[in-house]
């Protein structure tokens, strides 16, 4: 009798020990999940409290629609034709003219063709091109009071040749027409102080060399 209660003895004892282990394990496996769900609640809150409050979120979505407004009227006046003037192409871009959005910028920029606003390696700007330019003096007057603005000069890659003694390279062709187009936005009423010129030469092209000569007006609309 005594032998056998000696060896049930540590069968106990292995017994205990393993229970011992399996509720350390439950234990640490329940702290485990109170971590992780205070971690999630956490994430939780933080998602909810970045959330805009529904007044925000309406005043947002307003000021999105405003900003969508702005650039339908100007893409309208400038395929608007004045008297004597031929309709707006069907494609809804005068000339080719384009406006588009940067939201993350915080800009707006009409994209005016080179081949619409000059002459093959001239920098003044053409008679044919001044209403449209007009246009856009009109409606950035109307939409962007007060706002800053750039005026970006741009070029294709090709080296500059029938009027080589005129400039020393793109870049300096696409200065001169930047400035000749900021001249003519400025002698029609935008204010100086507001107006940038800037040149790219050929830094920044598009699909393709025509699309590349271009000069952009971009307005700050922050």
């Amino acid at each position: 009798m005594t032998r056998t209660w000696m060896c049930l003895v540590p069968l106990l004892f292995i017994g205990a020990v393993g229970c011992q282990n399996a509720l350390h394990d439950e234990n640490r496996a329940l702290r485990q999940q109170n971590v992780e769900l205070q971690e999630s609640l956490r994430k939780r809150e933080g998602e909810l409290a970045s959330r805009p409050e529904a007044g925000d979120l309406t005043a947002l979505q307003g000021a999105i629609a405003d900003r969508d407004k702005q650039i339908a009227d100007m893409q309208a006046l400038l395929n608007r034709p004045q008297p004597g003037e031929a309709a707006a192409p069907s494609n809804g871009g005068f000339e080719g003219i384009t406006v588009t959005r940067d939201d993350k910028a915080g800009t707006v920029t009409v994209n005016v063709p080179g081949d619409v606003l000059f002459a093959s390696g001239d920098a003044a700007v053409k008679e044919s091109a001044k209403a449209t330019l007009g246009k856009i003096s009109s409606s950035i007057k109307k939409e962007f009071a007060g706002k800053k603005l750039m005026v970006d000069g741009h070029t294709d890659s090709d080296p500059i040749v029938r009027t080589a003694d005129k400039w020393k390279d793109n870049l300096d062709l696409s200065a001169a027409r930047a400035r000749s187009v900021a001249d003519y936005l400025i002698s029609d009423g935008i204010a100086k102080n507001l107006v940038q010129i800037r040149a790219f030469a050929a830094t920044d092209p598009k699909s393709s060399k025509g699309k590349s000569r271009r000069v952009e007006i971009v307005v700050v609309t922050r």
